[in-house]
């Protein structure tokens, strides 16, 4: 018997250790995170990892032919230019996307990545370079007209997004109304769609920047409603980690830059014509 306790109690001491251990190794992570500037290393390698959802039209998505472009992919190319620094391009889970920037495995999140208090606790943010609008898409079809027509309809949005948080945030906007009070959570709007356009969901909760976009490259855009409501108005930015204020600061520069002499009216017009809110540009 007594030997039986001892080993119960080795046992739970090596829980004990282990889990310390991992929950140090946590701590020790984000507190890197938190204080490291790691703009010199960047510099030294000549590299900087971009972490993105690559079926984030028009932001970041792959073409027919595996080749990645976007307006994002565009923006953030053009601002490392200014520096002599390439871009390369890592494909994450995106609701991992803050794990992945304090694990290291990406530098930026620059993927049409919305400023919320609650990621402001986890990321730091450049200058906002676009604003976005958070809508619901209907098919035309199912006769919902607003976002009080979505009452016993079931929704879907995309995990992790912004759009999704909000369903939460402001409950009497969408979520006292959706069938079982939640959504139907999706790793890409991609999937999402698919579901729309098959009426396994009735709306989905979507950037208005992917939503056009994806639209318009429909064969009858027409089938489509994009109704606005009453989320507030959402902001484009590039998140790092809170230690990297070096390239905060290089990345604000050259977005400065670029609408001073022309590029990004050049980028806005290429993906979005005049149908976009940029605040650099006013």
């Amino acid at each position: 018997m007594k030997l039986k306790r001892m080993w119960r109690w080795g046992v739970a001491l090596a829980f004990l250790l282990v889990l310390g251990g991992s929950l140090a190794g946590c701590s020790s992570v984000t507190q890197r995170a938190d204080t490291q500037d790691t703009w010199s290393t960047i510099q030294k390698r000549q590299r900087v990892v971009v972490g993105l959802d690559d079926s984030f039209v028009p932001m970041g998505f792959r073409q027919k032919s595996g080749k990645l472009v976007g307006y994002d992919i565009d923006l953030a190319r053009a601002v490392f230019k200014l520096y002599g620094i390439k871009v390369d391009f890592q494909t994450i889970d995106w609701s991992m996307n803050a794990t992945e920037l304090h694990n290291g495995t990406i530098d930026l999140i620059w993927n049409g990545y919305s400023i919320t208090p609650e990621r402001a606790k986890k990321v730091a943010f450049s200058d906002t370079y676009l604003n976005n609008d958070q809508v619901l898409v209907t098919k035309k079809a199912d006769h919902v007209t607003s976002f009080a027509g979505m009452r016993g309809k079931v929704l879907g949005a995309q995990s992790g997004s912004s759009g999704y948080n909000d369903i939460d945030a402001y409950p009497k906007v969408l979520k006292n109304r959706i069938k079982n009070h939640s959504a139907i959570q999706y790793d890409s709007f991609t999937n999402a769609f698919i579901d729309l356009n098959a009426g396994r969901i009735q709306g989905l909760l979507i950037d208005s920047t992917y939503a056009n976009y994806y639209i318009k490259h429909q064969a009858d855009p027409g089938a489509y409603r994009v109704i606005t409501g009453s989320f507030p108005k959402e902001e484009f930015a590039v998140g790092l980690r809170k230690g990297d204020v070096t390239m905060r600061r290089k990345i604000n520069a050259g977005l400065k830059r670029l609408a001073a002499n022309g590029t990004l009216q050049k980028i806005n017009e290429k993906w979005f014509g005049s149908n976009v809110d940029t605040p650099l540009l006013k």
